[in-house]
């Protein structure tokens, strides 16, 4: 696994094309927005405000986070540091590397996660126990 810390954690600028008419505005993801080839996209959402999802790390996926709707706070942690990045801005993405711990929080009411993935689905690239993660990051 990377031993990447917090430091390396950035927010992304997804690039924003608004409408001279007042419809609204529409963001596009392409080939170059993102340090990856996307593999899997999935979305979280109608998440009660008290609960939180995430609660792992993952030893070979990339991810990058992006608010949709609403808001939440992803708390990362690189095993010595922690940080919280509110996201609540669809044109903005949290880019999350290798070897950081993630939970998401404080979900405002109607908040959409999207998240887009280095990789499939595959239960072995995940840790799942926080001691486990501290574990591997003092190795």
């Amino acid at each position: 696994m990377n031993y990447h810390s917090i430091e390396n954690i950035e927010l992304i600028d997804i690039p924003k094309i608004i409408d001279p008419k007042g419809r609204g505005n529409l963001s596009v993801i392409e080939k170059d927005c993102l340090p990856y080839t996307i593999k899997r996209v999935y979305y979280l959402y109608d998440v009660p405000s008290d609960s939180y999802r995430g609660g792992h790390a993952h030893k070979e996926q990339l991810e990058c986070l992006i608010a949709l709707s609403g808001s939440f706070n992803v708390i990362l942690d690189d095993g010595h540091s922690k940080k919280t990045v509110t996201l609540n801005k669809p044109d903005k993405g949290l880019l999350i590397n290798t070897g950081i711990w993630r939970e998401l929080e404080n979900f405002s009411s109607g908040s959409i996660c999207l998240v887009l993935s280095s990789g499939e689905f595959l239960e072995e690239d995940y840790i799942r126990s926080y001691e486990d993660f501290l574990l591997i990051k003092r190795r």
